[in-house]
């Protein structure tokens, strides 16, 4: 399966149709970490984090389960109700 998501001189290239619903897309871009994903309403959702730490990681990381286990980290270290 196509990645749905690339880049190129112009850009970031997002192929929608491509993405499977409640799936989360990650992308790095120019120092940045891209996470989209299709609600179950197909509307796309977007976030960009610019944090270096995290976005080192995820430049780093081999796997999209790994990339996950970074963001669910971040969360629980900053959010009070998951400690």
């Amino acid at each position: 399966m196509t990645y749905p998501i690339s880049s190129d001189e112009n850009g970031i290239n997002i192929k929608p149709e491509l993405m499977e619903k409640e799936k989360l897309y990650h992308f790095v871009f120019k120092d940045k970490v891209l996470l989209l994903f299709k609600d179950s309403q197909d509307f796309l959702n977007c976030y960009e984090i610019e944090e270096e730490e995290l976005v080192n990681q995820v430049k780093n990381s081999e796997t999209d389960e790994e990339v996950e286990k970074i963001f669910e980290k971040y969360i629980q270290r900053d959010d009070p109700k998951i400690k």
